[in-house]
């Protein structure tokens, strides 16, 4: 009986619900503007019938013929056939459930930011400092990114590789908003110990393709390996450099002093060495003078470097229109057999 309840009986009553009506998707949904339309079907009987029939004028004395509820039982057999014809517009409407499952191949690459934390990021033209614009728009770089591993070695004086290459995009985040001046303290900007330390973590790397977007506002201050040379390096394992000079020359603002008024430093971006660092690492240098230019250089990298993802969907479409047929055969032979008792009415029919 159990058996019986679980395989047949719970699908049919189930199938009653709001919640599960409500679930499908439809094969034939314009068929379903039908059901409002069976009780029109009714009253057009109705009316044929009342046109066409005979009367018989039968005198009644008042108070001789009295009302009984179960004369409302001679329209249940029409109440029966209204539903049977609308399970069974349901049915050819075709309801519906379908899975999608998306399966994602295909190889991305392996991108490491190198990020300059040393103290002339601390200057403001670009706003609230280089730091903070430079971190801001690497985040969203990373948000843009699918499927691509992606790791972050921070510089000043010194370089260390601070997160692995990963697909753990929060811990990348994670990473990237905890950063801060004065992190390291031997100040300074060791460009070639950092891409040393970048050739390093990827020269392993099985991807196709390797990326490094360094990311100073100054020259090469500090370190013992020479940045040309560290790039070549770099390139013979692979590694294509990216490299992006942040901030304007001349005079930017820099603080204030214990008086309140806007302080201003010199600074010089040492552009040279910065362009020939990409073009030993046969990638391209950008210069990024406020935030606006900073975001429109990270999108066109973006834009250049691209993971070969495809996308493989999958849909099983399962058919429920069996249920609302089984309802409307099954109310359908249920008034043939109301046609027959005594709820029919032989003059009429």
């Amino acid at each position: 009986m159990q058996q019986l309840w679980q395989r047949l009986l719970a699908p049919l009553v189930d199938g009653l619900r709001y919640a599960t009506l409500s679930s499908y998707t439809w094969e034939q949904p314009r068929l379903l503007l039908l059901i409002p339309l069976i009780p029109l079907l009714f009253v057009l009987r109705w009316a044929l019938v009342h046109r066409r029939r005979s009367r018989l004028g039968v005198a009644f004395v008042a108070g001789q013929v009295r009302r009984d509820w179960t004369s409302v039982l001679r329209f249940l057999p029409d109440l029966v056939l209204a539903l049977s014809l609308a399970f069974g517009i349901v049915a050819l409407a075709r309801p519906q459930r379908t899975d999608e499952r998306v399966v994602q191949s295909g190889e991305g690459i392996d991108i490491l930011l190198l990020l300059d934390v040393s103290g002339s990021m601390e200057l403001q033209d670009l706003k609230p400092n280089r730091l903070e614009a430079a971190k801001r728009v690497a985040r969203e770089f990373i948000d843009g990114r699918v499927g691509d591993r992606i790791g972050l070695v921070v510089f000043a004086g010194d370089a260390y590789s601070l997160a692995p290459l990963t697909t753990d995009y929060d811990l990348l985040r994670e990473n990237i908003a905890g950063l801060k001046l004065g992190m390291i303290a031997n100040d300074g900007t060791a460009i070639g110990t950092a891409l040393g330390v970048a050739t390093n973590r990827l020269r392993e790397s099985r991807s196709r393709t390797k990326v490094c977007i360094l990311i100073s506002d100054g020259e090469n201050t500090a370190g013992s390996l020479d940045p040309i040379t560290a790039a070549r390096l770099a390139h013979a394992y692979g590694l294509k450099i990216y490299t992006i000079g942040l901030g304007k020359d001349g005079y930017v603002p820099y603080g204030t002093d214990a008086a309140g008024i806007q302080r201003y430093v010199e600074t010089r971006l040492d552009e040279t060495t910065m362009r020939e660092l990409a073009q030993a690492g046969d990638g391209q240098f950008f210069r990024a003078a406020d935030n606006a230019g900073l975001r429109r250089v990270f999108q066109r990298i973006d834009q250049y470097e691209k993971s070969e993802i495809k996308q493989t969907r999958f849909r099983n479409t399962k058919d429920y229109y069996r249920i609302y047929l089984l309802w409307a055969v099954g109310l359908w032979l249920l008034w043939l057999a109301l046609k027959n008792t005594f709820l029919t009415n032989a003059l009429e029919d």
